[in-house]
């Protein structure tokens, strides 16, 4: 929505329909309020309906807004006649009932909430300032203020879970809208309200700190930090980081020229970076899992299957060594005095926050999960995970293991999407080695020599970063299989690179990842094996460790082996762009046991995936000779010899390490389709 149409909502010079759902609610016609119904309910009724994008059953409306009245619909239907009065145009009815449900008809109604929250699915960091402010000043107050209806505790907890939801929203907007300002400009009135709505925010200090010094206002800094550090203090939090950007702010105010005029410019992470020159280029992605919640009856409270599935969930991402996790003590103790997931994240300065609900409901176990990026109040996935309670552990292991995989994969890509945004030479070694993964995943020559050169970057900047240097084995590792370079001379560098990771973290999964391949290049089966089961044993959840088991085994280990840990390495990262291998993998080791036809089915959806390369069609091709698909196959033969004019099935045998069985197989299937 352009600028001016916020500003009109905000003006009430909206010609149509209006509803302000931010401060007292209120429903206005062509920028005049329309007087509402004294009914409370009636108002929850419409706010809940505005903000709800489908229709809702009555049955759940009634359990929403009234405690067991005698006649629950027929107050429903009541306030739904009354809402029409109000809503209503002459000729379009927004009141929408089909069957046993009620919705609204919005088309052409401008909602103050409604715009927020679809500039923060849009990205607020997207925005420029004079957006920013006018969606600022849509904040007329607190969401629905005044509005607290008794005995409805399903209609409390939403409307709590919404007023956090809006106030982190505001506090983001605050912030960006600070940091895009123009130089000169007066950042006062925002830098207060973000401090009002998050006192313990370091960055909304910092950012006070830095607007204050420029303006040469240096007793009212130093003023501030003695009533800030008091209100730390009083909250047992760390206020070091405030203290050591101040230091800085002053060392950049003595260096700077006399009179001159200096941009609002804020550290993009941990404010301590600030005194640490270094901690930039090694700073990680990070993350805090608040304790979930487990719901019995119409309370939420803490324990039980809840606390287990939190502990787990946090020592399971921890392992991976991908991202900072914040510690589980940490965690416990920020819920014990009911803090917001939105305000946790911004006390502890971490870039995600992943929230979560137990409820256990008719024989079955039901998890939602939520991941939000702090600093845009974005919620960047979620999802809710049914089961039956067959079996509770096996069913929580199996939710853990899900959510485990999924918060790793979708951090991973708001940080990739994010680094791919930037100029490569302002890249920190972070974001230069999630730059090299996207280049990676290409699986072309030129784009796996990107790769190698943003990793390189990555660990110029920081030499002690075992991810990067396992990158660095995998795009070696990627010229010797697909025979890009000379494959003697890349398998060195893999095992090089891959010893490095080793040296620099032996408790990383992905350094052992990449010293199994590298050996796996060598000829070194069992040593490969051995360094593969390594990495799954560290983190159990590490997809890439079961899909390289998986790759080993079916070549000339144990199909059936590799068909499991294929499986597994599936179900932990559906989505993976090494999809395509694992499924190449199983189709090989389906193959070897002699189950053609659907190793050739298994081939097929490896060569459908987008960045399948020239040997997993070859793969197909050879899975679906045997199958006795010969026309299939010729057509898949065909497409790898318009790139590849000589190849034949000593190049297919080259690539792997098939046992005497597996080869001959193989060869036999080339022969029949005249690749021998």
């Amino acid at each position: 929505m352009p600028v001016e149409s916020v500003q009109k909502i905000q003006s009430g010079e909206v010609a149509g329909l209006s509803v302000r759902l931010l401060g007292p609610l209120t429903v206005l016609r062509g920028g005049v309020a329309i007087a509402l119904p004294a009914s409370r309910k009636l108002r929850a009724l419409l706010a809940y309906l505005t903000l709800t994008p489908h229709a809702v059953g009555r049955s759940r409306l009634c359990e929403l807004l009234w405690d067991v009245p005698n006649d629950p619909r027929g107050e429903l239907r009541w306030c739904l006649s009354k809402l029409r009065g109000v809503l209503d145009d002459p000729d379009v009815s927004r009141i929408e009932t089909q069957g046993d449900t009620v919705g609204l008809r919005l088309d052409g109604v401008s909602v103050d909430a409604v715009e927020i929250a679809a500039a923060a699915a849009a990205g607020i960091a997207t925005l420029g300032p004079e957006r920013l402010q006018a969606l600022s000043d849509l904040f007329a107050g607190d969401f629905l203020d005044g509005l607290e209806l008794d005995r409805c505790p399903h209609f409390d907890s939403w409307l709590v879970a919404q007023r956090r939801r809006f106030t982190s929203c505001h506090i983001a907007i605050l912030e960006h809208l600070v940091n895009t300002l123009p130089a000169g400009s007066d950042a006062s009135p925002y830098l207060d309200k973000w401090l009002e709505l998050a006192p313990f925010d370091v960055r909304a200090h910092v950012a006070l700190l830095e607007n204050l010094a420029r303006r040469g206002q240096i007793g009212q800094c130093e003023e501030h930090l003695v009533v800030a550090a008091q209100l730390f203090q009083s909250e047992e939090l760390e206020f070091a980081p405030v203290r050591e950007a101040w230091r800085a702010i002053k060392d950049r105010q003595s260096d700077a020229a006399p009179g001159a005029q200096r941009a609002i410019a804020f550290a993009p992470q941990v404010p301590i970076a600030l005194a640490e020159p270094d901690a930039a280029a090694s700073r990680r992605a990070s993350l805090a899992v608040m304790p979930f919640v487990e719901h019995a009856g119409t309370e939420g409270i803490r324990g039980g299957l809840a606390d287990g599935m939190t502990h787990d969930i946090i020592t399971r991402l921890a392992k991976l060594r991908d991202f900072f996790v914040i510690a589980r003590g940490s965690m416990f103790a920020l819920a014990e005095k009911n803090i917001a997931p939105e305000d946790a994240g911004r006390r502890l300065n971490v870039d995600y926050v992943a929230t979560g609900t137990v409820r256990s409901l008719a024989g079955r176990i039901i998890v939602s999960v939520e991941l939000i990026e702090v600093r845009t109040a974005r919620i960047v996935w979620a999802e809710t995970f049914e089961r039956k309670q067959d079996d509770i552990f096996i069913v929580l292991d199996d939710i853990g293991n899900s959510i485990v995989s999924s918060i790793a994969a979708e951090i991973a890509t708001v940080e990739r999407n994010r680094a791919m945004l930037k100029a490569p030479n302002s890249l920190n070694a972070w974001e230069a080695y999630h730059r090299g993964l996207w280049h990676m995943y290409r699986f072309t020559r030129t784009e796996n020599e990107l790769a190698q050169q943003f990793f390189g970057m990555a660990l110029k900047q920081d030499p002690t970063f075992a991810r990067a240097y396992a990158g660095l084995s995998f795009t070696h590792w990627q010229n010797a299989f697909q025979r890009w370079g000379d494959r003697d001379q890349e398998t060195a560098l893999a095992f090089e690179s891959a010893g490095q990771s080793l040296l620099v973290d032996d408790h990383n999964p992905a350094a052992h990842w990449a010293m199994g391949r590298a050996l796996w290049l060598r000829g070194e089966q069992d040593g490969s094996l051995l360094e593969l089961e390594r990495a799954v044993d560290l983190s159990p959840n590490f997809a890439l460790g079961h899909y390289a088991l998986s790759f080993v085994q079916s070549q000339s280990g144990d199909p059936k082996s590799a068909i499991g840990s294929s499986d597994h390495s599936r179900h932990l990262s559906p989505f993976d762009p090494l999809l395509f291998g694992m499924m190449g993998s199983r189709a090989m080791a389906l193959a070897r046991l002699g189950q053609f036809d659907e190793a050739a089915e298994w081939a097929l959806k490896a060569a459908a995936r987008p960045n399948a390369h020239t040997i997993i069609l070859s793969i197909a091709a050879h899975c679906l000779a045997l199958a006795g698909r010969q026309d299939e196959a010729r057509n898949f033969a065909a497409a790898i010899r318009k790139t590849m004019p000589d190849y034949r099935a000593d190049d297919f045998i080259a690539t792997f390490r098939f046992d005497s069985e597996g080869e001959a197989l193989f060869r036999n299937g080339a022969r029949l389709i005249g690749l021998n």
